[in-house]
């Protein structure tokens, strides 16, 4: 399979999985009952498609493989958490909560379904 193929493939699992979970998180841990669908929605579209080209194409030419995984995820964690704290006003404790959860989430089912 072509690797931008690879990539839209995990970008369409990373939304299905990451989006689902900011909404739960917004809606009813944090209780924000002002943000509407759309806003949470299009926030977690923006979120992932602006780290995950970074994630797959930009990133690896500079980072040693043994630390790749750990400095690439950090990064999107932390870049993840600034979008969600400035578009949807979350503190930044909250949106780095939502963003490292949702990370770590779609990281080990996207690893447990490469594997299997």
């Amino acid at each position: 399979m072509l690797l931008e193929t690879r990539f839209l493939s995990s970008l369409l699992f990373t939304l299905v999985i990451e989006i689902p979970i900011l909404f739960i998180f917004v809606k009813y841990i944090f209780k924000n009952k002002k943000l509407s669908l759309n806003k949470i929605i299009g926030t977690g579209i923006i979120a992932s498609v602006l780290t995950l080209p970074y994630l797959w194409f930009i990133l690896p030419p500079y980072v040693n493989t043994r630390n790749y995984l750990l400095i690439g995820e950090s990064l999107v964690i932390f870049v993840e958490a600034l979008i969600y704290f400035s578009i949807l006003d979350l503190n930044l404790k909250k949106a780095f909560i939502v963003s490292l959860i949702a990370n770590i989430i779609s990281f080990f089912i996207g690893f447990y379904l490469i594997k299997f």
